[in-house]
C-alpha cells in the first residue's frame, strides 16, 4: 500500500510535518540539520556531471553549430524579456504597498553584510569569471555558470571534430543515463531531506520571526504570484502547454525547490520532465542549465522589490527616473548573480551602495529570508522550464500529446 504513495504526496507530507516540528520542538529540529546537509550534499554532486553531459550531448543533438546559434540566441531573448518584466512587477508592487513604511533600521551592520559589501561586483569581474582555470576548481566550488560555459565550449568542439569527437559523444550519453539513475537513487531520500530543511529552517529562524515584517513577505509572494499570472502562463499558453498535466509533472520539482531553497536540488528531475513531456534533448539539455545562469525570475523580481523597500524603511523617496535607473543596473548585476558568492546578497548590497541608500538595510531583511527565498528559488525553477518551452516553441517543436494543448 505504501509503495503506491507517490513521491509528491510523500515530500508534502514530509515538509508539513517538518514544519511543525521546527515550530514545537525547536531543538530536536536543530539535531535534524545534518539529514538536510546530507540530502543537499547528495544532489550537489549530481549537478556538474549531469549538466556536462547533458550540454555535451544537447549541442550534439543540434546537428551544427548554425542550429546551436539560433536556439541560444532565442533563448536569451526569452530570458531578457522575462527578467525585464519581473523587475517592472517588482518595482510596481513595492511601490503601490508601501512594505517599509514605518519600519525603523537597526543602527547594526551584520558580519555577513560587511562581508557581501567587501565582495566586489563588477562587469569586468563577472566577464573574467565566465570561465575557470580549470575544469575541477568549477566542479569544487558548484560555480553553475563556469560549468555551462565550459561544458558549451566542450560540446561545440565535439562537433567540430566531427567523427573523432563520437566517442566523446558516446560517453557523455552513458554518463547522462548513469546521471539519471543516480538521481533516482537520491530522490528516494527526498522527503526526509526535505522533512529536514523545513523543520531546521523554522527552529533556526521561528515563524515569529515573519510577523513584523509580514508585510515584506507578503508583497514578496503576492508579486511572485502575480508575476506567474501575467507572465509565465501567458507563455505557457502560447508555448501550447496543457497546464494541469504540465503542473502534476513538474510538481515535485517544485516542491523540492520551495523547502530546501535550492534550485540546484531540483534540477536533475526537472531537465528528466521537460524531456518527459517531448522537449528535444538538444533544447532542455541547453536552455535549462543556461537559464540557471541568465534567468532567474524570482530572484530578479526580489532584487528590485528589496532595493526599494529599504529606500522605504529608511524615509528616502526614490523618483521615478532613479527606479528605472536601479532596474537598468539590476538587468545587468543579476545576469552575474550565479556567478557571485551569497548571491543575492551581494547583489543587493551593490546596489544599495550605488544608489546611496543604507547597508544596514539588509539587516532588515536577513531575519526572513529565508521565507522569501522559499518562494523565490520555486518561480526561479518554474520560469526555467517556461522557458524551454518556448524556446522549443520557437523552434517548432511539438509536446508529446498529454502535455500539449492542441489536439493532435
Amino acid at each position: 500500500m505504501l509503495r503506491k504513495v507517490k513521491l509528491t504526496t510523500w515530500i508534502f507530507v514530509a515538509l508539513i510535518a517538518g514544519l511543525m516540528l521546527g515550530h514545537f520542538a525547536p531543538e530536536f529540529a536543530h539535531s535534524l540539520k545534518s539529514l538536510r546537509t546530507l540530502f543537499l550534499n547528495g544532489v550537489k554532486c549530481i549537478i556538474a556531471p549531469l549538466i556536462f553531459a547533458s550540454i555535451v550531448l544537447g549541442i550534439n543533438s543540434a546537428g551544427s553549430v548554425k542550429g546551436l546559434g539560433r536556439t541560444g540566441v532565442r533563448a536569451i531573448l526569452y530570458f531578457e524579456l522575462a527578467t525585464t518584466l519581473a523587475l517592472v512587477v517588482g518595482l510596481f508592487m513595492v511601490n503601490w504597498l508601501r512594505p517599509g513604511d514605518g519600519i525603523s533600521l537597526s543602527v547594526q551592520v551584520s558580519d555577513l553584510v560587511n562581508k557581501a559589501q567587501e565582495t566586489k561586483l563588477s562587469f569586468s569581474g563577472f566577464f573574467e569569471h565566465l570561465l575557470p582555470t580549470n575544469f575541477a576548481e568549477a566542479v569544487v566550488k558548484g560555480d553553475v555558470l563556469q560549468i555551462v560555459i565550459f561544458s558549451t565550449i566542450f560540446g561545440v568542439a565535439t562537433l567540430l571534430a566531427g567523427e573523432k569527437g563520437k566517442p566523446m559523444v558516446t560517453f557523455a550519453e552513458s554518463m547522462n543515463e548513469v546521471m539519471f539513475k543516480f538521481t533516482g537513487i537520491i530522490m528516494g531520500l527526498a522527503p526526509i531531506g526535505v522533512g529536514a530543511a523545513a523543520a531546521t529552517g523554522v527552529a533556526e529562524h521561528g515563524i515569529g520571526v515573519v510577523i513584523p515584517l509580514l508585510k515584506l513577505v507578503g508583497t514578496l509572494y503576492l508579486a511572485l504570484l502575480i508575476f506567474v499570472i501575467l507572465v509565465l502562463v501567458p507563455a505557457m499558453i502560447y508555448a501550447r502547454v496543457n497546464m494541469m498535466s504540465f503542473l502534476r509533472e513538474i510538481r515535485p520539482a517544485l516542491l523540492l525547490a520551495f523547502a530546501t531553497t535550492s534550485s540546484e536540488s531540483a534540477f536533475p528531475h526537472a531537465l528528466e520532465s521537460l524531456e518527459k513531456m517531448g522537449v528535444k534533448k538538444r533544447i532542455s539539455s541547453f536552455v535549462l542549465p543556461l537559464g540557471y545562469s541568465f534567468n532567474l525570475d524570482g530572484s530578479t523580481l526580489y532584487l528590485a522589490l528589496a532595493s526599494v523597500f529599504v529606500a522605504q524603511a529608511a524615509g528616502i523617496e526614490l523618483s521615478l527616473w532613479t527606479q528605472v535607473t536601479m532596474m537598468l543596473t539590476l538587468m545587468l548585476t543579476t545576469k552575474g548573480v550565479a556567478a557571485v558568492p551569497r548571491a543575492s546578497l551581494v547583489v543587493l548590497s551593490g546596489t544599495l551602495t550605488a544608489f546611496g541608500l543604507p547597508l544596514e538595510g539588509i539587516t532588515l531583511i536577513l531575519g526572513v529570508d529565508e521565507f522569501m527565498d522559499m518562494a523565490r528559488t520555486t518561480v526561479n525553477l518554474l520560469g526555467n522550464c517556461v522557458a524551454t518551452l518556448v524556446v522549443s516553441r520557437w523552434e517548432g517543436e511539438a509536446l508529446s500529446p498529454e502535455f500539449s494543448s492542441v489536439e493532435p
